[in-house]
């Protein structure tokens, strides 16, 4: 349990602050709104220790948006510092706040360590937020940065640097096209499906993938004459054939790339 600072609080706002490290979470997320419905800066210090150690997601949430309703020029610096916290989650909620206040000065609070996060759940908020705060002028570096990302993680972290790329708009399309010739078959094909997705956001996640894995096995040209035949076209049993209807295979047993 996060030691509550109580120092130069009323009896009523001790008690509140002591609430916010109670066990029941319903009581920690409504003393989380109760603080933030009356901000006081006294409370900032236990404000974001408890964004570090808080457990429940929608508790973190309304922790964090209590820090929005202080001052930013009283919360940010306290923010910075959890950017480089040893806790990958003091450090993940501390880049989500920032993205709530969405002051843009703190675009350079966004490191490349950040970006290249070991833990996924900080760089998944990193990229994020790096997109939402980028200046126009520097959009490009951020596109390559993201890039070097492809391949990473499962299903979830894939899914979650596709979105950023996306939102991050068509300065990402040099950088994605340069990917999809990458020959690691995991980046190639995060990097088709990601395009796919930017080029049409209603296209389904995966279904995107499915797509840029069948690229990916049966080569540009191939799939590009296979989606040009005939639904009624009778199979021919040549060698190419043969060997599409390999490489295919070889595609849906492989290991999927996610996004």
């Amino acid at each position: 349990m996060v030691a509550i600072n109580t120092t130069h609080v009323t009896p009523q706002n001790a008690r509140v602050a002591g609430a916010l490290g109670a066990e029941d979470s319903s009581v920690r997320i409504q003393a989380a709104l109760a603080v933030g419905s009356n901000p006081d800066p006294v409370f900032l210090e236990t404000l974001v220790e408890r964004c570090a150690v808080e457990p429940d997601f929608f508790v973190r949430d309304m922790l964090s948006w209590a820090l929005t309703r202080l001052s930013p020029e009283v919360a940010l610096p306290r923010i910075r510092r959890e950017l480089g916290s040893e806790r990958p989650q003091a450090r993940s909620q501390a880049l989500h706040t920032l993205s709530k206040i969405g002051d843009r000065s703190t675009w350079a609070w966004i490191t490349r360590d950040m970006l290249r996060d070991s833990d996924d759940e900080v760089a998944r908020t990193a990229w994020r937020v790096a997109v939402a705060l980028v200046p126009e002028d520097e959009e490009n570096e951020l596109a390559d940065e993201l890039v070097r990302q492809l391949g990473r993680g499962d299903r979830s972290v894939q899914l979650s640097l596709s979105r950023a790329l996306v939102d991050l708009g068509d300065v990402t399309r040099p950088a994605l096209e340069k990917a999809a010739a990458n020959p690691d078959p995991a980046v190639a094909a995060h990097a088709r499906a990601t395009e796919l997705l930017r080029q049409n956001p209603q296209t389904g996640a995966d279904a995107a993938v499915e797509e840029a894995r069948r690229v990916v096995a049966l080569g540009p040209e191939r799939a590009a004459a296979a989606s040009a035949a005939p639904a009624d076209a009778e199979p021919t049993q040549t060698t190419g054939t043969a060997e599409t209807t390999g490489a295919a295979r070889d595609a849906e047993t492989s290991e999927a790339p996610h996004c």
